[in-house]
This record gives C-alpha cells, sequence and structure tokens, in this order.
C-alpha cells in the first residue's frame, strides 16, 4: 500500500486542523487513538483524516468532514469528550484547534 493524500473532495467541506505538542506521557494512549480512529471512521460525514510528527515533536491532524454537523457529532461524543480530557491532563503539553470551511479543492496523482 502506497501513501497518499486524502482525495480532493467537491466542496464546501469541513477541515479541523489539531496542532500539538505532547508529554512524555504514553500510557494508555495508543489504544484510546485506535478507539477514536474507529469512532470517528463510523461518522457518516467523516471524510477522512492526516496525521504527521516532526522530529522536534510538532504533531498536526487534518480531520475532514461533510459538514459542521458531522464535525459536531464528533466533537460531542462521549467517548471522544473523555479522550479530549485525558489529552490535557496527561498527554499534551499544548494544542491549537482550527475549524474551517474547505471552498476550493484539487488533488493530483503520478500513475504509474
Amino acid at each position: 500500500m502506497s501513501i497518499q493524500p486524502v482525495q480532493a473532495f467537491e466542496p464546501p467541506y469541513v477541515m479541523a486542523v489539531f496542532s500539538n505538542v505532547r508529554t512524555p506521557d504514553e500510557s494508555g494512549y495508543p489504544e484510546t487513538n485506535a478507539r477514536m480512529n474507529e469512532i470517528v471512521a463510523a461518522n457518516p460525514g467523516f471524510l477522512g483524516y492526516e496525521s504527521a510528527r516532526t522530529p522536534g515533536g510538532l504533531g498536526i491532524t487534518v480531520a475532514y468532514f461533510r459538514d459542521h454537523e458531522s464535525l459536531g457529532v464528533w466533537r460531542e461524543d462521549m467517548e471522544h469528550q473523555a479522550a479530549m480530557k485525558q489529552g490535557r491532563d496527561h498527554w499534551y503539553e499544548s494544542y491549537t484547534l482550527h475549524v474551517a470551511t474547505v471552498e476550493r479543492s484539487h488533488g493530483f496523482a503520478r500513475n504509474g
């Protein structure tokens, strides 16, 4: 399987950009992260996500949703709420969340 960016979708749609710096505390993080991926993938308005971490420790995850209502369902999910609290209490030194409506989107993929 090759690495590919999330495909371009027909605008408008919504993106949530979560930038963070983590603490050294990994306790429970991998399991919670896997569970959050399961939950968000079950959201009918979820389009996909991309995530990367720099060698210096800055993490950026961009999640794409069909509309603000779909993002709201994700934001209000009770397990997600508990994970966000755990993140603030243990896993993140700092984070920023930006939410935007995508007005333009296109892509390119080399064939072969």
